[in-house]
């Protein structure tokens, strides 16, 4: 091969250490190249050169590298052409080549021949250098190496820029730009930007030179005197265009400067017409110098939603950050993938031993995951280009001119009022250098203010959670003045309710405040009273205030009707009432006080209702002791508070003077403790005979137990109710004695009750029913009497229950004797004696009490012989009543039986004990146990 002894004379020359000329190595290494890539493409076809293009791309590539070198040592590259110094030396390097050997003679382009003629004139090594660049770029790009097509791009590049060619240079520029930006590879980045930004202005592209020169000013890889150059640029071009305003040239500004944050005056974003609204945001130059900004704005979109105007500025609030700072994240990186971001290298030593002795024969490092960290990235953006930056230009603009924006960061505050409601979205940011617009084309995250236009509104509310009837009681009133101004003489106008007054005090004061809450000023408040309206005259204050005051007010306890079961604040609950109604009578009951205001805003009316709710509830009993009858008035204080009664009353409406109410309660005053009750006793004492019905009214006075109680007046609480049965007709006495010889019960003995039934009075008015009968001596009636303990500590023997004829005479007695045994030792109550009516079968259903207050027995039977005909069984514990001969009368008419009504039958043996000592016979007790 003809370039061998060229190889082998060279490699002597290196091995000898003899020095050559400038370019004699270069020379070697092209010839050598070249004909390395000629003697393969003599011995392949056209296939198998394709098809191993990436082993021989490499020998393309470093010989277009050599005669890239040549050229500018021979001066071939420069604009003017090679001087004399560069012709010596190409004629040197052309005599060391020698001649040419024969085999390659008569080929026309062989690699001795291209060389040649490469050097031997301008236009020919620009044909050869431009031939070779763009092949060695097809085939890198063939097998996908587009990495390193763009390098050689790049040397293009460089070469027509030396051919003072920019036009040509620029495309590969930008290739080998877009390359570094997609890999993160800042140094040559910066390199070649600085390269573009010399062929742009070649090329006069004004707003790309521009634009780059932002990005190289703001790169801090280069020199402080390299940035403020560039810089400077910028300045001058705007100060060239100042006297001749013309067109605007639209850049970036994440090269400019950057936003950081946003701050709102006031914090929640929200103001009303007429306010005015702060905005300081804080910007980072990325310039080296100060620059003078002649205006910084901030384009502003309006909209409007249907209804807006009923949005409050307590509802836009809702919606906005608690201390109206937004914070912008940093700006992204020109890089697509951080180098940080990139995983860590994985490298593996890779060692290659012999087979026959296992001697070391090479050595390595090898990367497993090199497709990790060299990946394409082809499709990032470039950020040299400013296409899809325009400018906006609406309405509604924020502006602050004559800005010097320092190196590093700077705050701006922006000031507007607000004139129409609505939603104010701050859209673009734009800083003016001269015809230079920088412009952040979108705010990210959305950052928004709103402007409400609010009607006067009026608020009314209690200071405590309830409002309890019967005590003076504060009011907050709150007027949102909205868009309307108050003035002096404008009021509101009360409508009076009956059941409720409205407190004057001189001492009542309004207070102002903005509408940011902060106090602006008080003034007294004057409130009138007359029978139908209660007057409040209102301090002058501005659009978008607030006014508040508070008043005293009192619901007045009203007396029910007569008899009325309504329970509440002058209510009275008859005894014996369902259960439910008593559980629903724990909780207090309310009533509503509506009251109509008319405001100097509106031609309509505000109705406000106010609930009150009523703290005490009542309840009245009739108590008997024998034939003295007493009346006791329960108070239950059913909220939260205590309050003090005092100077209680009962008087008889009917204004009887047979009667005397004696007040048993010694205190004049009591304390009616949260959720506990008040009891007040009086004793009824006639001179004659009582009516059937008594109808009372209760009072008292009562106020809040605290330190103030005394400068509040005692408001009388009042309530009726209606007492009947006041006749005891029956005094029903037990007794039990031991066994004949024994002096105390045992258990497990016999004992004997002796019950005695006493009529009290002769024949009276309420005796006159169905079981009344009449015979030539006297009238009588018929009683059912039943022996029964619920307690089960005695065990009834024999009858427990039966029917008597009693005859109705003062004095009149009838005694019956019956066997219990004792259950238990200690100190026994007497089992209970219950009476009842006896109703014969015939009565109508017509004369029928209530059904609630009748007893019926489906097990009795009609028999001649009435005082034989209930009997119960042999023991019975429980004292139900029964027979066996229940079932033989069943559909028949039965007799009924009516409970008599509290009062009317008195128990002397209530609260009688008696003494059982237990038995002395030893027994034994088997337990199973399981």
């Amino acid at each position: 091969m003809s370039w061998m002894p060229c190889f082998l004379s060279m490699l002597s020359t290196l091995v000898l250490g003899v020095s050559v000329p400038p370019g004699a190595l270069d020379c070697w290494v092209f010839l050598s190249c070249l004909e390395v890539l000629q003697r393969i493409e003599g011995c392949c076809d056209r296939a198998q050169i394709d098809s191993n293009i990436a082993h021989t791309v490499g020998l393309w590539s470093y010989a277009t590298e050599k005669l890239k070198s040549l050229g500018y040592l021979c001066g071939l590259v420069s604009e003017k052409g090679p001087n004399s110094e560069d012709l010596n030396r190409t004629v040197d390097l052309l005599a060391g080549l020698g001649a040419e050997r024969p085999e390659t003679a008569n080929t026309a382009q062989s690699p001795y021949k291209k060389l040649k003629e490469a050097l031997s004139s301008v236009e020919a090594f620009e044909k050869h250098y431009l031939d070779l660049s763009h092949a060695t770029i097809e085939m890198y790009t063939s097998i996908g190496r587009i990495r390193s097509a763009k390098f050689v791009g790049k040397d293009l590049a460089e070469f027509y820029m030396r051919k003072k060619s920019p036009q040509k240079a620029e495309v590969y520029l930008q290739g080998a730009l877009k390359n570094y930006l997609a890999e993160g590879w800042a140094l040559p980045l910066t390199h070649t930007r600085k390269q573009l930004a010399e062929c742009q202005k070649h090329l006069g592209q004004i707003e790309n030179y521009l634009q780059t020169s932002s990005l190289l000013a703001g790169d801090r890889h280069l020199t402080e005197d390299e940035r403020e150059h560039f810089c400077r640029e910028i300045l001058s071009f705007a100060r060239r265009q100042t006297g001749s305003p013309g067109h605007k040239i639209v850049l970036p500004m994440h090269s400019f400067a950057q936003l950081r944050d946003l701050h709102f005056t006031p914090s929640n974003a929200v103001v009303h017409v007429g306010g005015v609204v702060s905005v300081e945001i804080t910007v980072c130059s990325q310039m080296p110098v100060p620059v003078p900004v002649e205006q910084v704005a901030i384009n502003v979109h309006f909209s409007i939603e249907q209804n807006s105007y009923r949005k409050t500025a307590e509802w836009l609030t809702r919606h906005k950050t608690a201390n109206g700072m937004v914070s912008f994240p940093a700006e992204t990186s020109p890089f697509p993938t951080s180098r940080n971001s990139l995983p860590a290298l994985e490298l593996y030593e890779m060692l290659e031993r012999s087979p026959s002795d296992n001697s070391l024969n090479t050595t390595g490092i090898i990367c497993k995951n090199v497709h990790m960290l060299l990946r394409r990235q082809e499709s990032g953006a470039s950020l040299e280009t400013s296409a899809g930056v325009t400018l906006e230009d609406g309405a509604h603009v924020l502006k602050c001119t004559d800005v010097t924006l320092e190196p590093g960061p700077n705050t701006i505050t922006f000031q507007t009022q607000a004139k129409e409601p609505g939603t104010y979205t701050l859209r673009q940011l734009c800083a003016s250098v001269g015809p230079v617009w920088f412009v952040l084309p979108h705010i990210y995250p959305l950052v928004q203010y709103d402007v409400y236009s609010q009607e006067p509104q009026l608020h009314v509310e209690p200071l405590a959670d309830s409002l309890l009837a019967g005590i003076p009681q504060k009011v907050k009133f709150t007027i949102t003045t909205g868009h309307y101004t108050v003035k002096n003489g404008d009021s509101l106008q009360l409508s009076n309710v009956e059941a409720m007054l409205i407190l004057c005090h001189e001492e009542n004061r309004a207070v102002i405040y903005s509408n940011t809450r902060e106090k602006a000023s008080d003034a007294s408040l004057r409130v009138q009273s007359s029978d139908k309206v209660t007057s409040i005259s209102l301090p002058a204050a501005p659009a978008y205030h607030v006014i508040e005051f508070e008043l005293e007010v009192l619901s007045l306890p009203s007396a029910p009707a007569a008899g009325g079961e309504s329970i509440g604040l002058g209510m009275t609950e008859p005894h014996g009432k369902h259960e439910d109604t008593q559980k629903a009578g724990q909780r207090m009951a309310t009533m509503d006080h509506k009251v109509s205001i008319d405001c100097p805003w509106s031609i309509y009316s505000t109705v406000i209702a106010l609930t009150f709710s009523m703290p005490f509830r009542t309840t009245h009993s009739l108590l008997s002791a024998g034939t003295r009858k007493y009346v006791q008035v329960c108070v239950q204080n059913l909220s939260e508070l205590d309050f003090q009664l005092s100077d209680s009353h009962l008087v008889d409406t009917g204004e009887s003077t047979d009667l005397q109410l004696i007040p048993l309660n010694t205190e004049s005053e009591q304390r009616a403790h949260s959720r506990q009750a008040v009891f007040f006793v009086w004793e009824l004492k006639w001179t004659r005979e009582p009516p059937p019905s008594l109808h009372c009214r209760f009072s008292v006075g009562f106020c809040p137990a605290s330190e103030e109680r005394l400068s509040v007046s005692l408001k009388p609480y009042t309530c009726e109710f209606q007492v009947e049965n006041f006749f005891t007709l029956y005094n029903v006495k037990a007794e039990i004695s031991p066994p004949p010889g024994v002096e105390h019960c045992r258990t497990g003995a016999l004992c004997s009750l002796e019950v005695s039934i006493t009529r009290l009075s002769d024949l009276l008015e309420v005796d006159k029913d169905e079981a009344l009968t009449e015979s030539d001596e006297y009238f009588s009636t018929k009683l059912m009497y039943e022996v029964v303990d619920n307690s089960s500590n005695w065990a009834v023997c024999g009858k427990s229950s039966g029917v008597i004829s009693m005859p109705v005479a003062a004095q009149a007695t009838h005694r019956v004797h019956m066997e219990v045994m004792p259950l238990f030792a200690g100190y026994l109550p007497l089992p209970d004696v219950r009476l009842f009516k006896y109703l014969p079968h015939h009565s109508a259903h017509s004369s029928q009490l209530d059904a609630d207050s009748w007893i019926e027995n489906d097990s009795l039977s009609v028999d001649k012989h009435v005082d034989d005909q209930l009997d119960g069984g042999s023991v019975q514990s429980r004292g139900s009543v029964r027979t066996a001969a229940g079932s033989e009368h069943k559909g028949l008419p039965m007799p009924r039986l009516r409970a008599l009504p509290p009062g009317q039958a008195f128990n002397a043996s209530a609260g009688t004990q008696v003494l059982v000592i237990p038995s002395r016979d030893d027994h034994v007790l088997e337990v199973s146990v399981t």
